[in-house]
């Protein structure tokens, strides 16, 4: 496996992290990129000028997983957005490598903190399907995970859950915010 700049005129990987978007969010996050044709539109975003935007790749070069980042804050932050691995390829490293990757590639920009957001849509944590008002931050603190949540992947990469915004995606369906220092 090796981990390369996505670009533009790499047609065949491009339309390979299309389809992995969908077939990988499809279950848990069905509005997330429905459509291939939506899912073109994000990857093609990633290619702005201050985006970062990484592939792993297998030795006959097909897509193992995606990962993407954008500045905020002036550039001293910057957002995971998003991260995908083949669902046949889970558990093999790949995303943590792509992560991994990605935070070197923040630094060199000169990023001191890196961020995410991790919805939960289908109840896979204590915090999906409920009402979380009042007492936000304490149900936050006592999160648990359900069914596989992302959240606990983050975390054994050093990220903290930094907050959350109820009803995010709708009622009972919050976003997760997720940060890491790069210092």
């Amino acid at each position: 496996m090796r981990i390369i700049d996505l670009t533009p005129d790499n047609g065949p990987a491009v339309e390979q992290v299309a389809a992995l978007l969908v077939e990988s969010f499809k279950d848990n996050w069905p509005d997330a990129w429905p459509t291939l044709a939506a899912a073109l539109a994000e990857v093609r975003e990633s290619f702005g000028p201050d985006r970062i935007s990484r592939v792993a790749v297998d030795d006959s070069s097909a897509v193992l997983g995606w990962i993407g980042g954008q500045p905020q804050y002036d550039g001293h932050v910057w957002e995971l957005h998003p991260l995908v691995v083949a669902a046949r390829q889970r558990g093999q490293g790949i995303g943590r490598a792509l992560v991994i990757d990605l935070e070197a590639q923040v630094r060199a920009r000169g990023g001191l903190t890196l961020w995410l957001g991790t919805d939960d849509e289908a109840e896979m944590t204590s915090l999906g399907g409920v009402e979380l008002f009042p007492n936000v931050l304490e149900r936050l603190l006592t999160v648990r995970n359900l069914r596989r949540h992302p959240y606990e992947f983050y975390q054994k990469l050093g990220y903290e859950i930094v907050g959350i915004m109820p009803d995010a995606n709708g009622p009972g369906k919050p976003d997760i915010y997720m940060a890491k220092s790069l210092k």
